[in-house]
C-alpha cells in the first residue's frame, strides 16, 4: 500500500481506502464486515471512510465495532454529517443544531473520542454557510475533529466557503469526496484545478462506476443476480446510467489493456484514478474479504501516458464531463 498526503494538510491516507457505503448494517452481514475490515487492515488500509446516514446509523456502528482493539493512531477515520438521521425536522441538513448532535452520535457510535475527517455530505442551501463553517470549526477547536471536508459541492460552494473561512479564520477545507471514475469526469473541469490552487484533496467515490468498470455486465446480457443492478438496496438505481449498451460494450474493449498490465478490470479502474495527482484516495467497498485483497493490488500501479490514452479513445464521449452538473439537493426535499 502506498499512503498520500491528503490536501495540503499533514495527515497522510492510505491511496485505497475502504468505505462501508452499502455494505455494513445493510447488505453484509456484521461478521462478514468485520472480516473484510481486518482484510484492509493486514493489506496496509489506514483509511476508512463511513456516514451517519449509512444503513439508518447502522453502518457507523458496524465499523466502530470492527475497529475496536486497534491502536486508534493507527488508522484514519472519516464520516459525514447532512441526510436524515432521523424523523425530526432537524435531524438533517447543515445547521449548527444538526451538526453538533450528529459529530456526537457518530462519537458514540463509532467507539472514539476524535474524527480525522469530518465532512458535509452535501452542500445545504437552506442554512447560511457561516453557520455551518462556524460549526465545523468549533468541533476542531474542541478536538472531536481534526480536519474537514465536504462532499458533492460545486466549484463556485467551494470558493464561496474558502473566502469566508479565511475571513473568519476559520479552519479551512482540506478535502472534497466526489464521484470520480473514468467513466464519471465532471470534477475535472472546475473542481480538481480549483482544489489544486487551495490546497484541497479529492477523496473519490464509486471508482469502478457502480462496478459497471469491473466488466462482469456484459451487453445484451441480463446482470447477474445477486449484483448490484439487481438489488434495489444495494444500488440499482445509482448505477442504472451506467447500464447502457455503448457502455457496457466500450468497457469490455477495455479488457485487452487491463490484461496486457496484469491487472483485472477492478484493479485498472482503481488505478485509472489514482493517476490524478489531485487524487488522495479512492475509496472501494467490499461484501468479501477476498474483493479487498484483489482490488489493494491496484496501489502503486503507474499508467503511462500511452495507456490513459488508449483508454480515452475506446470510451470516446461516453464519460460524463459537464462540470457544471449541481448535485445540490434540498436536505426536506
Amino acid at each position: 500500500m502506498e499512503y498520500r498526503r491528503l490536501g495540503n494538510s499533514g495527515m497522510y491516507v492510505s491511496e485505497i481506502a475502504y468505505g462501508n457505503w452499502i455494505t455494513h448494517g445493510s447488505q453484509v452481514e456484521s461478521d462478514v464486515a468485520v472480516k473484510c475490515v481486518k482484510a484492509a487492515l493486514d493489506c496496509g488500509i489506514t483509511t476508512f471512510d463511513t456516514a451517519d446516514v449509512y444503513a439508518g446509523t447502522k453502518a457507523e456502528v458496524v465499523l466502530g465495532r470492527a475497529l475496536k482493539g486497534v491502536r486508534r493512531e493507527s488508522y484514519e477515520l472519516l464520516t459525514k454529517v447532512y441526510w436524515p438521521t432521523g424523523p425530526g425536522k432537524n435531524d438533517r441538513g447543515l445547521s449548527r443544531k444538526h451538526i453538533m448532535e450528529s459529530c456526537h452520535a457518530s462519537l458514540k457510535r463509532l467507539n472514539t473520542d476524535h474524527i480525522d475527517l469530518y465532512q458535509a455530505h452535501r452542500f445545504d442551501v437552506e442554512t447560511p454557510l457561516e453557520e455551518t463553517l462556524r460549526a465545523f470549526d468549533d468541533l476542531v477547536r474542541q478536538g472531536k475533529v481534526s480536519y474537514i471536508g465536504f462532499s458533492e459541492w460545486t466549484a463556485p460552494q467551494i470558493s464561496q466557503a474558502l473566502k469566508i473561512q479565511d475571513a473568519r479564520g476559520y479552519d479551512r477545507f482540506v478535502s472534497s469526496q466526489p464521484q470520480y471514475s473514468a467513466l464519471w469526469r465532471v470534477i475535472e473541469g472546475a473542481v480538481v484545478p480549483l482544489s489544486k490552487k487551495e490546497g484541497i484533496g479529492q477523496i473519490v467515490w464509486s471508482p469502478m462506476a457502480q462496478g459497471v468498470l469491473t466488466g462482469k455486465y456484459l451487453p445484451g446480457v441480463k446482470p447477474p443476480a445477486g449484483s448490484r443492478a439487481t438489488d434495489k438496496k444495494s444500488g440499482a438505481g445509482a448505477i442504472s446510467s451506467f447500464m447502457k449498451e455503448e457502455i457496457l460494450t466500450a468497457v469490455q474493449n477495455l479488457r485487452p489493456i487491463a490484461e496486457e498490465h496484469g491487472l483485472t478490470m477492478s484493479q485498472l479502474a482503481i488505478a485509472w484514478v489514482l493517476q490524478n495527482e489531485n487524487v488522495s484516495a479512492a475509496i472501494m467497498g467490499a461484501t468479501k474479504p477476498s474483493q479487498v485483497k484483489e482490488n489493494v493490488k491496484a496501489s502503486g500501479v503507474k499508467l503511462g501516458v500511452e495507456t490513459m490514452s488508449r483508454i480515452d479513445k475506446i470510451l470516446g464521449t461516453l464519460p460524463e464531463r459537464d462540470s457544471t452538473i449541481d448535485r445540490t439537493p434540498r436536505p426536506r426535499a
